[in-house]
């Protein structure tokens, strides 16, 4: 899994709802679109045969069995298909840098400690990748700084539009903290250390929080980190936006717990590839978790690697989101899905942790779902998106048709025919 590794929030958390209803309605025509006849799975209803989905000004309006298209919408015949809503990516990398390629990432900053970086400025609309993971239904993508410790904030963006304004849906979304082995030098080499160093953090965020005058007159105490960084941290302790932290060891899980626990943080865990072993811990606390289905190879990070690591969470009461960290691979979300059913996942678990289960982790409430009042983010499939011989065959993003042609293709098909030898 990637390391999930904010200036401050570009769309304040109070606004978020506005934001996107505002940045909707100006980029979606009123044009009305009815999908009729397929097989609709609304992840928050159960499935509907021959049903319909009716969208509006980049909207979910209805959804349902026996619902007759609105006069003059577009009517898409999507018998023998199946229908969801986009997926999402909970541990994305496509459009973050020029033309989405890791060379030219802008999805980190340097330093350890910078809980203020945001990396919403340095989305490319126009990246390769972005198409390439709208060929895998994928409509929304949940961007994670790279880095250790204390490396900025992920955002949600929506993989269609012209700006990168007009691809947020929630920003920040999280703020990221690394407990892994790979944190270990921001505490001098040792976990313990680690640990000290955030609470001194916290501690001192909050101080500064409480002496915003004194601080403006020069008269605090030296802090642990800049004004801007401390600053980057109040939203999180404040829980106005969920702490991402990464951990795969079980002792680092359960520091994560009880860092939470402390300071009455929303947590969301990232890896956990020992979190079956305190399963019933993780599910008593209420955090979901992002994980790699695939992850069966040990590591120093992780010795307990097992592929019934989701399906064991997901027996003990844990939400899971899953994740396809490859870059570049993302498109493959799907699979990584379809390998957790393999494992022991219901089908209708596995959709959800794909859907409704990152949406709720990342406080999108309008996303995950077929409902009306939701955002029109829409995939028609060929058949079950979990089987390889199925394929996402159109892709609405806010309403709107999105492309699914890829760089890919246009390589296909400028070579296809090479000049004869001479």
């Amino acid at each position: 899994m990637k390391q999930p590794y904010g200036t401050r929030s570009l769309i304040g958390p109070l606004a978020v709802a506005f934001a996107i209803t505002a940045t909707i309605g100006r980029e979606a025509a009123a044009q009305t679109i009815a999908i009729t006849g397929g097989t609709v799975f609304p992840v928050s209803g159960p499935r509907i045969e021959h049903g319909t989905v009716v969208m509006s000004a980049g909207t979910i309006v209805a959804v349902g069995a026996n619902i007759a298209p609105p006069p003059g919408a577009t009517v898409i015949d999507a018998t023998g298909k199946w229908v969801t809503p986009g997926l999402i990516h909970a541990n994305a990398n496509a459009g973050g840098g020029v033309a989405g390629l890791f060379a030219y990432s802008e999805q980190s900053k340097q330093g350890e400690v910078n809980p203020s970086f945001n990396m919403a400025e340095g989305i490319d609309p126009a990246a390769i990748t972005i198409p390439i993971a709208r060929t895998g239904g994928i409509t929304t993508g949940i961007l994670t700084p790279n880095g250790s410790f204390l490396p900025g904030v992920a955002i949600a963006i929506d993989f269609a539009g012209d700006r990168s304004e007009q691809m947020i849906a929630r920003s920040p979304a999280a703020l990221m903290l690394d407990l892994t082995d790979n944190s270990k030098g921001a505490g001098g080499g040792a976990r313990a250390g680690t640990l000290t160093r955030i609470r001194k953090l916290f501690k001192d965020a909050l101080e500064y929080d409480r002496r915003r005058a004194e601080f403006k007159r020069g008269a605090t105490q030296e802090w642990s980190a800049p004004a801007a960084e401390l600053e980057g941290l109040l939203p999180a302790l404040r829980g106005t936006v969920p702490v991402f932290v990464n951990a795969n060891r079980r002792i680092d899980i359960e520091n994560a717990l009880k860092l939470g626990r402390e300071y009455h943080l929303k947590l969301i865990l990232g890896g956990a590839i020992e979190g079956w072993q305190i399963a019933a811990a993780i599910a008593a606390a209420n955090v979901p978790v992002v994980m790699e289905p695939n992850r069966d190879i040990p590591s120093f990070d992780g010795l307990g690697a097992r592929l019934d690591n989701v399906t064991l969470l997901r027996e003990a009461g844990v939400k899971i989101a899953i994740a396809q960290g490859d870059p570049g691979g993302e498109r493959s979300l799907r699979y990584a899905a379809g390998n957790a059913v393999r494992n022991g996942v219901s089908w209708d678990d596995a959709l959800r942790s794909v859907t409704l289960w990152p949406a709720e982790a990342f406080g999108l409430a309008q996303y995950g779902a077929l409902a009306p009042g939701k955002v029109a983010n829409v995939v028609i499939w060929s058949g079950d998106p979990f089987e390889f011989s199925s394929a996402a065959e159109r892709v609405f993003i806010r309403g709107r048709e999105a492309s699914l042609r890829t760089r890919e293709n246009e390589l296909r098909d400028r070579y296809r025919t090479l000049p004869p030898a001479r």
